[in-house]
Formats: C-alpha cells, sequence, structure tokens
C-alpha cells in the first residue's frame, strides 16, 4: 500500500459530503491537505479541526463554474511550490429535475459541464504532467452511476464527458506510477444525493481514497466505493489491486 504520510493531497468540493469524508480519511493516514470550496468560510472548521491532527492544510476558494475563476485558483497552488501528489476531483453540483426531460434546458447544461466536467478536466490536465515528471501522482475524478432517467441529464451528460475523458486519457499513463481513476461513491444521503439515498455518506470511504493508496497502478478504472464500505482501507487495497 502506498504511504502518503505528508504528501500533498489536493481535494476539491471538500467543504462537505463525500469530500469532507475524504480529508478525514487522508488526515487519518497522515497526508498534507488543501481544501477547496466556493468560500474559505466554509472550510475554516474543517480546516481547523484537521490541524490537531498534526498535518499541514490549508483552504483555498474558487466558484469552478467560472474559466477566470479556475485559472486563479490553479495559479495560486503553483504559487505555493508545493508537489501534490494527489488529486481528488470530488466537486459537483446536480441540476434541477426536469420532468419536461424532451426540453433542453441550455442553462442547465453549461453549468453542469463547467463544473462537473470541465473543471475536473482542467485541473486533471494541470496536474498530471507534474505529476509525471515526478514520477508519482493519484488523480481520482467523481462520477455518477445514474442511467436511465433523461430527468437529470443534464448532470449525467457531463458526468459522461468526465468518464470519456478519464478513459481515453488513461491509457496514456500506462507504464508510469502515475494513474488517473473513476470514483462512483453511490447514491448518499448528501446536499447532492437527498435525504431518501439508501446510504451514508460515511460509507464512501474507503472507496472513495482507495485508488490513491493502490500500489499495483489501478489506472483507468471505475470504482465503486459502496463495493468496499465497511471494509478497512488496507483490505480495500488489496482487494483493489487484485
Amino acid at each position: 500500500m502506498v504511504n502518503l504520510s505528508k504528501k500533498w493531497v489536493l481535494i476539491t468540493g471538500a467543504a462537505r459530503g463525500i469530500g469532507k469524508q475524504v480529508a478525514y480519511a487522508f488526515a487519518e493516514k497522515g497526508a498534507n491537505l488543501i481544501l477547496h470550496s466556493r468560500n474559505l468560510e466554509h472550510t475554516k472548521s474543517l480546516e481547523a479541526e484537521l490541524k490537531a491532527k498534526g498535518i499541514e492544510v490549508f483552504s483555498i476558494a474558487a466558484e469552478l463554474s467560472d474559466a477566470k475563476a479556475r485559472e486563479k485558483f490553479l495559479a495560486e497552488l503553483d504559487a505555493k511550490n508545493l508537489e501534490i501528489s494527489v488529486v481528488c476531483n470530488n466537486a459537483g453540483l446536480q441540476t434541477p429535475y426536469r420532468v419536461d426531460y424532451w426540453e433542453v434546458h441550455e442553462a442547465d447544461y453549461l453549468l453542469s459541464y463547467q463544473v462537473n466536467a470541465i473543471a475536473p478536466i482542467q485541473i486533471s490536465n494541470h496536474f498530471l504532467p507534474k505529476m509525471l515528471k515526478a514520477g508519482f501522482g493519484r488523480v481520482i475524478c467523481t462520477t455518477s452511476g445514474i442511467a436511465g432517467e433523461p430527468e437529470q441529464m443534464a448532470y449525467a451528460g457531463a458526468k459522461a464527458a468526465l468518464d470519456k475523458f478519464v478513459r481515453d486519457l488513461s491509457p496514456k499513463l500506462k507504464g508510469t506510477d502515475v494513474t488517473l481513476n473513476l470514483l462512483d461513491p453511490g447514491w448518499l444521503r448528501t446536499d447532492l444525493g437527498g435525504p431518501n439515498a439508501p446510504n451514508a455518506v460515511e460509507s464512501a470511504i474507503p472507496g472513495a481514497v482507495v485508488a490513491a493508496f493502490a500500489s499495483n497502478k489501478v489506472n483507468g478504472k471505475w470504482i465503486g466505493a459502496q463495493e468496499f464500505a465497511g471494509m478497512k482501507l488496507e483490505d480495500a487495497v488489496k482487494k483493489l489491486d487484485t
């Protein structure tokens, strides 16, 4: 299992839900954390809580639906001169549930693609070359298993674009110790998933982070977090590596 102690991990959408659970999981293994949210106030208490564990943590804010804000976000990270070893593209948003799915709501698509596809693709493309140069890196992109629901097509379509990006790019990383994988956390009781979802947000761990710790260079894989629910991280890594 890969040792990420003192390694820098970037988590987008870290203030709540899956991102917050991911932050706890990496902190437990001694990784240093960069917590992204749309407002620094959103991660203030989490940052303080994690710093108390003896790791380095700082927060960064950016509206990922805005192209200029994304560029500024990446420039601010570069200015830190840190070697970021893991990127968890967790931030996402759900568009309205459109019963009138025959209608194309252009605004839904534009917003969803900016946040759910373009932002994680841009962030991945920014850090993957740096990881290749460093000789190590893990990028995890959160996707969705939604299917057969045209009512959610703006959201699902953007995730499908992200899936295509990962599947097409990951073979280019073959033979390196840099990997790019997809994470399907399952339907969780979060602000995005809603209160009627069957799974608690905590059930996404360790599946949401297992690809970061995998030592077998697992790459280009769709990882269903619920397949690892209730497992210890070490056992989850063994399962993924085989």
